[in-house]
């Protein structure tokens, strides 16, 4: 592999960001495998080195772009996200007690944790886009109206990615006009 995990990852958060208008006000959810990236099964060997570049690309084209950012643990934390304080704040969201660790959280959720400036967990969100690197199931985060989005890059690393935009909701029938 030529490219880095961080520069892969950097193109697809851009090429998402493009498709889903990712901006401020706007958030963004990622689930990622570090396990995945580096080649195998989820959950199983967890990277310390590929997290820091992941969440170095994040951060990166979050800093770019001004959305606002949620990192999924995994299962072991019943999926619970990593968020800013005032993301929390702005969104309105519930905090729950816990800390991300490699195997617990997964490495990737554990690194955005110890690297955010005033780390919190929360048990959910209604994200306005999002983006799975290695399977990891976003969905239940995302907005009621999820609509895929064929990325260029399938995968980073070894893992699959998958990426998503929400729109609202069409609702009143045949005589509603929606522009």
């Amino acid at each position: 592999m030529s490219d880095s995990f961080y520069d892969v990852t950097c193109r697809a958060l851009r090429e998402l960001s493009e498709h889903a208008d990712l901006a401020p006000g706007k958030l963004l959810v990622i689930g990622a495998s570090s396990s995945e990236v580096g080649g195998h099964t989820i959950g199983t060997a967890g990277s310390d080195e590929i997290a820091a570049q992941l969440v170095d690309a994040f951060l990166q084209v979050q800093s770019e772009l001004g959305f606002d950012l949620a990192v999924q643990c995994c299962e072991h934390l019943n999926r619970a996200l990593v968020v800013e304080r005032k993301t929390l704040v702005a969104e309105r969201l519930e905090e729950v007690s816990a800390v991300p660790v490699r195997h617990a959280g997964g490495a990737v959720a554990a690194e955005m944790y110890r690297r955010l400036h005033d780390a919190v967990l929360v048990e959910a969100v209604r994200a306005h886009a999002g983006m799975d690197i290695g399977d990891t199931f976003i969905g239940m985060h995302l907005r009621a109206v999820a609509v895929p989005i064929r990325l260029s890059i399938k995968d980073i690393g070894y893992a699959h990615v998958t990426a998503a935009r929400t729109r609202p909701r069409l609702i009143g029938g045949a005589r509603a006009v929606y522009t």
